[in-house]
């Protein structure tokens, strides 16, 4: 369980807050309005802000002393953080290696998860020759490779047409299942929370509401929510 003890993040002289608690394996969609705290909260989970005050907790465990390295969290960025220089397979490879000192079974976990990903025959190609689908794929197989139980997204598909991102989306999903991964999503985009979420945390003057499910949040929006969709 992923818990968030009146968790108080505050960068640049603002501040988001939370207090609640998501179950191991679950899917959050966070919405809300741009400069609402969403990727400053996920920042704070991976472990690069500190906590004001509260406390960040998985499996009862909290993770004040964890560097990001050491969190069992990884987080996937808007840009994909994607190296230009080195190939889709070194990339995905500093998952397992930052050093890319990696073993022949090493090189075989990189190829398997380039063949799961619909990437196979594409490890020694640059990022600047995919298409931005592939990219994304190739983004996640990083994190996937990380195998880390929570996986963070903030907006790593918003530059994508909606089919892709659809695909992506649902991609996600099943590898979440098939590893129990807990995902937490940040969107501007509803139709994300409700293609992707079984739950959504909506993020709003500075406060990261308890998660609410996907389909009742929509049916009896909020008015924090009724303002934000318009």
């Amino acid at each position: 369980m992923l818990h968030l003890d009146h968790l108080r993040l505050t960068q640049d002289g603002f501040h988001v807050s939370a207090n609640w608690h998501l179950p191991a394996g679950a899917r959050l969609a966070m919405l809300g309005p741009s400069g609402a705290g969403k990727s400053t909260l996920l920042m704070g989970l991976a472990g690069f802000i500190a906590p004001s005050a509260g406390r960040i907790l998985w499996q009862g465990r909290d993770l004040a002393a964890l560097t990001p390295a050491q969190r069992p969290v990884s987080i996937l960025f808007q840009d994909q953080n994607l190296f230009p220089h080195l190939s889709v397979a070194q990339n995905l490879g500093l998952a397992i290696d930052p050093r890319l000192r990696l073993s022949a079974s090493d090189l075989a976990r990189v190829e398997a998860v380039l063949h799961r990903l619909g990437l196979h025959g594409m490890g020694a190609r640059k990022p600047a020759s995919l298409s931005g689908g592939q990219l994304g794929r190739a983004a996640l197989g990083r994190v996937l490779l990380q195998a880390r139980p929570v996986l963070l997204l903030d907006e790593p598909f918003a530059a994508l047409g909606p089919a892709l991102k659809a695909d992506l989306l649902g991609l996600v999903t099943e590898l979440a299942a098939e590893n129990g991964t807990t995902v937490v999503l940040v969107t501007h985009d509803p139709a994300d929370a409700r293609r992707f979420a079984e739950g959504v945390c909506l993020v709003h003057d500075g406060v990261a509401d308890a998660p609410v499910a996907t389909d009742a949040i929509f049916a009896d929006p909020p008015p924090a929510l009724r303002d934000y969709l318009g």
